[in-house]
């Protein structure tokens, strides 16, 4: 199979999961619809953690940021879906560079730890701000205009499915394109060796600030997604919690491999849907078990472990 096969086949595969995953949850596709939103995020968290090797716990505050962003920009200025998704993505790029101006000048426990204070700053912002954000109320009544002036968003989420479905599919085929760029090249050789990079006259700095901020506008672009398709963004978009869930999604998918973070959205989502229903407490025992396995016996996480079988299967080393 040549390599433009394999590009062709590759970027057919998200359009065919929406499809196999419609036909099977014919009457879940608002479900399906957070699963395409929050792959999107993990996707953006992906960028940071595994191809620049920085450990965060702050990626909510860009898509918070995107959420509330395109929430009030349906509500006071124009509920065009696509227009409200730019600002969301704006939004969300602007915490992320902002952020990054610091962030990106600190190492190891202390930038980890600065990515939590700024998301509980921004928390505590929005928190306050009553007035604009509904503070703890959240905002409500969003009510979208037709996608393109023609489709209706319904009830039952078909709409919202697709749209952020091509969404994820656009920006994923656009990730894959960066990060095989020159420019995503460079960001994981300075997280694999960052002082090689600076003696050849690289600038660590401002690639880092860069994939931040490409990062943040991805991740604004979930927040965007689910405020529109939700109707309805709460201070929960913004805490530490959900910054901490999608990074078990990465773990479990693998870092590093832009397929493992759609895989690990999939999965953490599917046995959240699934075990809650079952036991709403002790749910979470089942991931931590899971995410205990994957740790201890797939490293690269559940598509690395994929990757590794069918090379073993082809006969193949892994690489």
């Amino acid at each position: 199979m040549t390599n433009l096969h394999r590009s062709i086949g590759a970027a057919a595969v998200i359009p065919l999961a929406a499809v196999a995953l419609a036909l099977i949850f014919p009457n879940q596709q608002a479900f399906l619809a957070q699963i395409a939103i929050t792959a999107l995020v993990v996707l953006s968290l992906d960028l940071v953690v595994g191809f620049a090797g920085l450990a965060t716990l702050g990626h909510a505050a860009m898509y918070g940021a995107g959420a509330y962003g395109a929430a009030l920009y349906a509500l006071h200025v124009w509920a065009e879906p696509l227009t409200g998704l730019i600002v969301g993505g704006l939004a969300g790029a602007t915490i992320a560079f902002l952020s990054a101006l610091m962030l990106m000048r600190a190492h190891g426990l202390t930038f980890l730890m600065m990515t939590v204070a700024i998301t509980q700053i921004l928390y505590e912002i929005v928190n306050k701000s009553r007035a604009v954000t509904g503070g703890d109320d959240g905002l409500y009544g969003i009510v979208m205009q037709p996608l393109l002036g023609v489709f209706e968003f319904d009830f039952y989420g078909r709409l919202a499915f697709w749209y952020a479905a091509v969404v994820l599919w656009l920006v994923f085929l656009l990730l894959r394109h960066i990060v095989a760029s020159p420019f995503g090249l460079t960001v994981r050789a300075v997280r694999d060796d960052g002082d090689r990079v600076a003696t050849l006259g690289g600038n660590i700095f401002g690639h880092r600030v860069a994939l931040y901020t490409l990062s943040g506008a991805v991740a604004g672009l979930a927040g965007a997604l689910s405020a529109q398709t939700v109707q309805v963004v709460g201070l929960h978009s913004l805490s530490v919690t959900f910054s901490a869930d999608i990074l078990v999604m990465l773990v479990m998918g693998g870092a590093g491999r832009l397929w493992g973070g759609l895989l690990g959205a999939l999965v953490f989502m599917m046995i959240h849907h699934y075990a809650a229903e079952i036991d709403p407490v002790r749910w979470m025992l089942l991931v931590g078990a899971i995410l205990v396995v994957i740790v201890l016996f797939l490293p690269k996480g559940l598509f690395g472990g994929l990757e590794a079988l069918v090379n073993r299967l082809r006969g193949r080393a892994p690489a």
